[in-house]
């Protein structure tokens, strides 16, 4: 099986090929095609970090095995690493976190193991970069989350605890604030829970669940998050386990799949030979029992537990008393102890599955779209303005542009609102949100918003419109705080 490689930045080249040598001396049945990914193809002029034939090579493979990516700084760039996950619509980041022997944590020196996944969803959230400044003083930032898209996170999450042997899936959400983003993750999270009376299924909100993640980390098995959420999530769990030099990572989609090492480029010791291989080899280990190749992937991961049982380490871990050693011995080390299982956690033999790549089935874009098909209305539309007026002056000239079917209902300002009923201690910025309604039992139309929208720039400058809709008998917008 052939899969594409991009080495990294950095340490990359240097791990890679301890990585690489560690499957070769293994005989796995691999064949690899380097492909030119990383800050050195955006230096070359390539505006997105690979060269045309690398992307090409990857949709064609399915498979890109890659090493650490810096993202040139003051640029205009964005990262590479986020423009292969959304392109290729790598919808679920799973992030496993163990305990591994050899590496002191608080938790490892409690006697407390840690053995949890984070599902992270990857493409959506405020990570489509939607960004605007809406006056010189205010910035927003579009938040998508798309049932299409909880759907394929949450399957996943749901079907990978499955065959983990997990015992529970938990939704880490916010849904107590953002109750039409986070509650559609939620709601999502539920429906699907439903299909899996086997697994235990509840839900928590993540400010709650990072502070025990902190302190009692082993209650979880499997959790699933919205993207900045999950972002967040799971670098926290990388520090129970010792940091992200044990966190591998996997970046799963229908057709394309990403497994790559998650830590920085560490260019101050670039070239050195003395960098830590173990993300991306334990990233490298969930690629194998993503392509079925199990019994190797469990004699390679036993020798890197037995390495690390032994006391074998580079310089960044490990008991200080003992030397450490360069990234080459380390990667020998570990072809050395192949067969050999260590004392604890030892990983139990698993049947390989013969893998079956879709990459080249695909042949349009496909489109994520729900059984739903409630009926439609328009019921009012809000304006965002930009304006120093206070409060009740401006709600005095907004009141002149209402029309007998829309009326002004509230008027916020940074979401809270201040406008029928606030408070003179609320401090405002120049820019709010005035919203209109219908009471009429006719729908509104498009048109109508817009007609409001000319007769209101006649007084403002009006910097964006969301209109506001119902489905069914169910509001489909939020409240102002206080309204």
């Amino acid at each position: 099986m052939k899969i594409a490689v991009a080495k990294g930045d950095g340490i990359g080249p240097e791990i890679m090929e301890a990585v690489i040598g560690i499957f070769d001396a293994a005989k796995l049945p691999l064949e690899y095609q380097y492909v030119d990914m990383g800050k050195w193809v955006f230096d070359k002029g390539f505006s997105i970090g690979m060269t045309p034939e690398a992307k090409e090579a990857i949709e064609k493979l399915g498979i890109l095995f890659k090493g650490p990516m810096e993202t040139p700084k003051g640029k205009g760039v964005k990262s590479v690493n986020v423009t292969a996950r959304k392109t290729w619509n790598t919808y679920a980041n799973d992030r496993k976190f163990q305990t591994l022997s050899g590496v002191d944590t608080v938790f490892s020196k409690a006697g407390i193991n840690i053995d949890l996944t984070i599902v992270r969803e990857n493409i959506e959230d405020t990570y489509g970069g939607i960004e605007h400044m809406l006056t010189q003083d205010v910035a927003i930032a579009r938040r998508f989350i798309t049932r299409g898209g909880s759907e394929q996170v949450i399957r996943y999450a749901f079907e990978m605890a499955q065959k983990k042997g997990a015992r529970r899936v938990t939704c880490g959400h916010k849904a107590n604030i953002m109750k039409l983003t986070d509650g559609l993750f939620l709601e999502v999270f539920n429906e699907i829970a439903k299909e899996y009376p086997n697994l235990k299924s509840d839900d928590i909100i993540v400010d709650d669940l990072c502070m025990k993640l902190v302190s009692r980390p082993d209650l979880f098995d499997v959790i699933v998050l919205t993207n900045l959420q999950g972002d967040i999530v799971s670098d926290l769990c990388a520090g129970l386990v010792g940091g992200l030099g044990f966190a591998p990572s996997s970046n799963i989609g229908d057709h394309i799949s990403i497994f790559e090492a998650v830590h920085g480029t560490a260019p101050d010791i670039a070239g050195k030979n003395i960098a830590n291989p173990t993300s991306l080899l334990l990233s490298g280990l969930n690629m194998l029992r993503h392509l079925g190749m199990m019994e190797k992937a469990v004699m390679i991961e036993n020798a890197l537990l037995y390495t690390l049982e032994s006391g074998v380490h580079t310089g960044d871990f490990g008991d200080k008393s003992i030397p450490s050693v360069n990234t080459t011995v380390f990667a020998q080390t570990i072809i050395d102890n192949f067969g050999k299982q260590p004392i604890q956690n030892p990983k139990p033999s698993l049947p390989d599955f013969n893998f079956v790549p879709t990459n080249s089935a695909i042949t349009k874009n496909p489109m994520l779209l729900s059984s739903k098909n409630e009926a439609h209305k328009i019921v009012g539309a809000d304006f965002f303005i930009e304006t120093t007026l206070q409060p009740n002056e401006l709600a005095a000239v907004a009141i002149k542009q209402e029309k007998d079917q829309l009326k002004l209902v509230t008027i916020s300002n940074r979401g809270t609102q201040v406008w029928p009923t606030g408070s003179v201690f609320t401090n405002l910025v120049n820019q709010y949100r005035i919203r209109f309604e219908t009471e009429a039992t006719t729908p509104l139309t498009q048109s109508d918003v817009l007609d409001l929208y000319t007769e209101l720039s006649k007084d403002f400058r009006i910097s964006s419109v969301e209109i506001l809709s119902m489905w069914g008998d169910k509001k489909a917008y939020s409240l102002a705080q206080g309204q």
